[in-house]
């Protein structure tokens, strides 16, 4: 369907896509996917580094998606975020539907020590006190994050776009596995290798600290001498650990060692660790917009955008989200 036809569909549908500051480049390529413009919004600040947002457009009985972020920096994308819900309310918009490729404070899901908080607990109670009533996220830290809100919550695997890209450039063939970075990461590591149709068991890195300030012990389970291994992590913040993972796996006896996770955070070191490492590809989505000062040789950005563009049309025609997955798993199984 040609662009001119698309935005005739959609031009009656009261459905309107508005970009804050968190990942302008992704929230065209999806308005471009949709076949929508991006409705238009004014975000300024004032001399003291507050927040203030004008909707330029009515927007009183429309289905209206705000597609942000809340990457660095968090805590203005994640203000901007609630300033835009609290705008969309008052102008009396039928739904304010929330797509955040990159949930902020995601990590922080449960309290690990006493008095701690949990942040990203917060941040849903936030959304839905201010008017959010749907969110869309790109691979949450924690699946559980879904429970955290008591409005519908719909979670995209990433996943089926890195398995994409994997078998369309030759990386993924039946000489690969999949390996999972830690214990946690097993689930995540067996979904990638079902949609490669790997038929090798994964590996799996064992790693522990004996004592505090001391550097991790890192085993493998699982044979990967002579394999070309594919690290699947849900995101890469430093890359130091992950970097010392790829390390061992050479150690270990793989050919080839690659890398895809959902979320480019690469914060601190992280290019620097990623660029010298010895992965032969970094493959990340485009859920966070990357400066230039970010990108490397080595790193190779996949996008999303029509993967939310689709998510985001099921649900303004009211139809399941779900079938979409299927229809990659069977396809990618197919190959």
């Amino acid at each position: 369907m040609v662009l001119e036809e698309k935005m005739a569909k959609y031009a009656d549908s009261h459905l309107k896509v508005f970009s804050l500051s968190g990942n302008r480049p992704l929230a065209e390529k999806i308005a471009d996917s949709i076949g929508v413009e991006l409705s238009n919004i004014n975000i300024a600040r004032f001399s003291d580094g507050e927040i203030q947002i004008n909707i330029e457009e009515s927007v009183r009985g429309d289905n209206v998606y705000v597609i942000q972020s809340t990457s660095a920096p968090v805590n203005d994308n994640l203000m901007e975020l609630l300033i835009m819900i609290d705008a969309l309310r008052r102008a009396s918009a039928k739904t304010i539907n929330v797509v955040m490729p990159y949930y902020g404070y995601a990590r922080q899901d449960r309290k690990a020590r006493s008095r701690e908080p949990i942040t990203a607990k917060l941040v849903a109670n936030m959304l839905e006190t201010v008017g959010a009533t749907r969110v869309l996220a790109l691979d949450l830290h924690a699946a559980q994050i879904q429970g955290f809100f008591d409005i519908p919550v719909d979670h995209m695997a990433g996943s089926a776009k890195l398995a994409d890209y994997l078998l369309t450039s030759g990386i993924a063939n039946e000489n690969t596995i999949v390996v999972s970075p830690d214990h946690g990461g097993v689930t995540r590591a067996r979904a990638l290798a079902e949609l490669l149709g790997s038929s090798e068991p994964i590996a799996i890195i064992d790693k522990r600290r004996p004592k505090a300030n001391v550097a991790q012990i890192m085993n493998i389970i699982g044979d990967v001498k002579g394999k070309r291994a594919i690290m699947i992590d849900d995101m890469i913040d430093t890359g130091g650990t992950i970097a010392k993972g790829a390390q061992k796996l050479k150690d270990e006896g793989a050919s080839e060692v690659y890398v895809v996770a959902t979320h480019a955070v690469f914060s601190s070191d992280a290019v620097e660790n990623l660029q010298n490492s010895v992965f032969e590809k970094v493959i990340v989505t485009d859920s966070i917009d990357l400066p230039e000062d970010k990108k490397f040789s080595k790193l190779v950005q996949v996008t999303v955008a029509d993967l939310i563009a689709e998510a985001i049309v099921r649900i303004n025609e009211n139809r399941a989200v779900s079938p979409m997955f299927k229809q990659r798993f069977n396809s990618a199984n197919t190959r």
